[in-house]
């Protein structure tokens, strides 16, 4: 087992990092209409007729905050945020209804998609929070605390615990949902809820508010009591509103991620009790995503079939997306680190730095910059645009600062 030179790998994160940053700058902000194009294709010309997503925007927004922090507030990373922001507030906010608009036109017109996915709830939240904490502007402090009542108001469900995936404009039911099948029952996913948690997690460390303090513990221990199954240690998917699952099969990249993010939320929360509990489960859940990385170092992308039938590393049975994925791998590089962490295993660290190390080979284009889709078992490139409404700069550079400041510890 090779064991990584830590202080290289931390330096060409480093680097990594301002050239995700550099590349955001250079081709995301659309000149015409306002903030950030809704897709680049691959060869970077935009598409400046595509949709804009809030995701897109919110992740553009917590990336640039989170890089001001990180290198101590670079002045010149704000601006972007800025950008972000300032878009966000005038074209996503819905003011009639409250929350943020999923989708808007590329003109900034909420004609595209004007549901309150709570998903998208979520990371405007996110946004926002970091934002204020690299700033200090209280209007986006302001702005993330009137989205959190909303969702609090229309979408949490007092009875079950959790959160309804998503409503129409004015809270009232959706038609349909963005990352679910509303006409299987698919009323609750973990999807939404993990980046929930993240988001109320940033709102905490700013706002200190009792309300959002128990929101947090209540999602922990949902994560704990509903969607882990204490057999697998895996996510449960896609459940109805009584949390019956509805859909299975795994998804490794969201397995790992959850298993630090949960670690995360609980330290901010500062109860022993929790911790404990919750320092266990993530170790358990990055076990488990262990059977998702293949020799290569690539993590595959999920599995489908049936929960009494959930593989090792050939099932008899089932059907595998083997696509290695931009984002599976980002997650992946955290996930491992922090197992590391809390084990002192070198297995984990080993999986880490070879996540790092698959990207180097496969993902990072050399030729025009950030990072490609995935690419298939083979090696393989896949997707065409390298801006998207999911395709952003949070993942990647979120996993570039976190396994940085990670190291930095080791270090230390």
């Amino acid at each position: 087992m090779t064991i990584p030179d830590l202080r290289h790998w931390q330096r060409e994160l480093n680097q990594e990092l301002k050239d995700i940053l550099a590349y955001w700058q250079r081709y995301a902000p659309d000149p015409v209409n306002g903030g950030f194009y809704g897709a680049v294709g691959y060869d970077n010309v935009p598409k400046p007729n595509a949709a804009k997503g809030v995701v897109l925007n919110s992740r553009i927004l917590w990336t640039f905050s989170a890089a001001a922090l990180h290198t101590q507030h670079d002045d010149q990373y704000l601006p972007t945020a800025r950008r972000a922001f300032e878009y966000m507030d005038t074209f996503f906010r819905d003011r009639q209804h409250g929350g943020v608009y999923w989708m808007v036109d590329a003109k900034g017109q909420p004609a595209t998609d004007d549901s309150k996915q709570l998903y998208g709830q979520a990371f405007a939240v996110y946004g926002l929070s970091e934002y204020y904490r690299a700033t200090r502007h209280k209007p986006a402090l302001d702005y993330a605390q009137e989205i959190f009542r909303a969702m609090v108001k229309h979408a949490y469900d007092p009875k079950s615990g959790g959160f309804t995936e998503a409503f129409a404009r004015d809270w009232t039911e959706a038609k349909s949902y963005a990352i679910a099948r509303k006409e299987n029952g698919e009323s609750k996913t973990m999807n939404t809820h993990l980046h929930i948690l993240e988001a109320f997690v940033s709102l905490l460390r700013v706002w200190p508010d009792p309300t959002v303090k128990s929101q947090v513990r209540g999602l922990i221990n949902t994560f704990l009591t509903h969607i882990i199954d204490p057999k697998t240690h895996r996510l449960v998917l896609f459940q109805g509103n009584n949390w019956e699952p509805r859909r299975t099969g795994i998804s490794y990249g969201h397995d790992i991620e959850a298993s630090w993010l949960l670690l995360e939320a609980a330290e901010v929360l500062h109860e022993a009790d929790l911790l404990a509990k919750v320092h266990k489960e993530s170790v358990l859940m990055a076990k488990a995503a262990e059977s998702g990385v293949d020799p290569d170092g690539g993590m595959n992308y999920e599995y489908e079939g049936p929960d009494q039938n959930l593989p090792k590393q050939n099932p008899a049975n089932g059907h595998w997306n083997r696509e290695r994925s931009w984002w599976v791998m980002a997650e992946a590089m955290v996930g491992f680190m922090n197992a590391y962490q809390l084990t002192k295993d070198k297995a984990y660290l080993t999986h880490s730095a070879n996540s790092w190390e698959f990207t180097k080979k496969h993902l990072l284009d050399t030729k025009n910059g950030e990072w490609f889709l995935g690419v298939d078992a083979t090696g393989k490139v896949l997707g065409n645009d390298k801006i998207s409404p999911w395709k952003c700069p949070y993942h990647n550079g979120r996993a570039c600062i976190e396994t940085m400041e990670r190291i930095g510890k080791l270090i230390d």
